[in-house]
């Protein structure tokens, strides 16, 4: 058996995959299909202009009150706040992207991998690409297409 990545989070040989997916379970190379690689980027966790918009205009409305009492303290918050919020949607674009691993294991969808480092991920993937090449039989020349 041929050993073609292994490392703290996942072993990939010719036979089997085992990644940090949920649940950690070996998958037979032989019976992965529709292997593909996902960018986790969650649409509904993503900051959009929208909610960036009712963060200015909860600060807004919050210095109201504030702006009848004390006009100084008003204008400090508002200060203090639109920079804040400006910082907070460049953080969250700069924070770590996490990478998958998907495929289709006997009839269901499971995620083999997931991880943060891409030097990590792409040589995982890559590992599990020439696992399932070299699991294939060897093609006849009736069934490849001309590019």
């Amino acid at each position: 058996m041929r050993t073609y990545y292994r490392g703290p989070d996942a072993v990939v040989t010719t036979d089997i995959f085992v990644g940090n997916g949920a649940p950690r379970t070996k998958f037979a190379v032989r019976d992965l299909r529709n292997v593909c690689i996902t960018h986790t980027d969650e649409e509904h966790l993503r900051p959009s202009a929208a909610r960036s918009a009712v963060g200015l205009l909860t600060i807004a409305l919050a210095t109201v009150p504030l702006w009848l009492a004390s006009p100084l303290l008003a204008l400090t918050v508002i200060a203090l706040g639109i920079p804040a919020t400006a910082a907070a949607a460049m953080f969250w674009r700069l924070r770590p992207q996490r990478w998958e691993l998907r495929a289709t294991y006997r009839g269901t969808e499971v995620t083999l991998y997931t991880s943060a480092d891409e030097r990590v991920f792409n040589q995982v993937s890559r590992a599990l690409r020439r696992a399932i090449e070299n699991s294939r039989p060897p093609a006849l020349w009736d069934d490849l297409a001309a590019a």
